[in-house]
């Protein structure tokens, strides 16, 4: 039976004290540390140090077992929206609304064993997007167990309504045969009061050797939308893409705004810092605001490249849409020492659907 505990509560250690028993809740502000074999652990230096973290407020946040035994962290927020996030792959695989809706689309044939990633949520492409590169498309991060992070940065003085969780990837031995660097990666994934999803990445260079080193990245955000014919996107329009289904060439996008009809896999360039995804029959709208990540990659399979992937239901295309902030273009150099930040939120709002626009009110002039 889960062991439900809420703010306040000491934790349960299991009898050998290396971690909290799968199923307990813990309170955010508790400092806990994956060890190898990725079994939590809470450490009373780290918590007495972190007990001003900005997720200290009576919101819920669950680390358990998921699919296949692979850990879980579950952020829930007053209202019931919720995230679910894999720490293998650092993956946010559910967000579900106040209404229980499921907003992020998951494959009914996606897989939850290593190595392969898992089909769906919010896959974190690093250091490579798709094949911008010498190595497993989309890089390793996505297939690799993330530790949660004992001792994360102050990242804002004004996040004391969210419930989040920080992890944290390193590089392995294994790693650098095949890409010669040293890394911290910490991400932040933040369910806010509203619902709103919020990841921050804060990637630096460890190397020891003087070695700068240059990676591309994305946000490989899978939206779920009722129908693909119906969805609209907005805030690209006129902007310069490349076509990754005519090698990359270069092309200015036509009209007011994008919609679908076959294959796409784009990725737009200087795009602004808010998207909008408007589903017309679930008259929903998806706005994703992001920093530091100036492109943005848009893709949708269709049906015969649906029917050509294991972990990918053949008529689920007409389900999903990926809409995806990255940099690609112009890979990020650090130095050793550097660290580089992007981030990436997504909110769902109603949308109205006027002479094909969005409601701007709601949508483009937002804070």
């Amino acid at each position: 039976m889960k062991k439900i505990i809420n703010k306040g509560f000491s934790l349960s250690l299991s009898p050998s004290g290396s971690g909290i028993k799968p199923g307990a809740r813990f309170d955010s502000s508790i400092s806990v540390r994956s060890s190898t074999t990725s079994t939590a652990t809470s450490t009373a230096s780290a918590a007495e140090t972190n007990m001003n973290s900005p997720c200290r407020e009576k919101l819920f946040v669950e680390h358990c077992k998921g699919v296949n035994g692979l850990e879980k962290v579950v952020l829930r927020e007053v209202r019931g929206c919720s995230a679910e996030i894999y720490l293998y792959g650092g993956q946010v695989i559910s967000w579900k609304n106040e209404y229980g809706e499921e907003l992020l689309f998951l494959s009914s044939k996606a897989t939850f064993t290593h190595p392969k990633p898992i089909r769906g949520g919010i896959p974190i492409c690093f250091p490579q997007f798709a094949n911008h590169g010498s190595l497993e498309k989309h890089g390793f991060a996505r297939s690799r167990v993330w530790s949660i992070d004992p001792d994360p940065p102050p990242f804002s003085a004004n996040s004391s309504s969210q419930a989040c969780v920080d992890l944290i990837l390193k590089h392995s031995e294994e790693e650098v045969k095949i890409w010669p660097h040293r890394y911290e990666f910490r991400l932040r994934i933040t369910l806010g009061p509203g619902g709103d999803l919020m990841l921050t990445s804060r990637i630096r260079n460890t190397n020891t050797d003087g070695k700068s080193f240059a990676f591309t990245f994305a946000y490989h955000t899978y939206f779920a939308v009722s129908d693909i014919s119906e969805v609209r996107v907005e805030g690209l329009e006129t902007l310069d893409y490349l076509d990754n289904l005519k090698d990359k060439e270069r092309f200015t996008e036509q009209g007011d705004a994008i919609t679908f009809e076959s294959e796409v896999d784009k990725v737009y360039l200087s795009t602004p810092t808010k998207i909008a995804i408007l589903d017309h029959e679930r008259k929903r709208t998806f706005v994703l605001r992001k920093d530091g990540l100036p492109d943005a990659v848009v893709w949708n399979p269709w049906d015969k490249k649906a029917k050509a992937m294991a972990d990918f239901g053949d008529d689920e295309y007409k389900h999903m849409l990926c809409v995806e902030a990255a940099c690609v273009e112009k890979p990020i150099i650090l130095k050793p020492g550097e660290e580089w930040r992007g981030r990436q939120e997504i909110s769902a709002v109603p949308s109205s659907y006027c002479s094909g626009q969005l409601d701007p009110k709601k949508v483009f002039q937002s804070d």
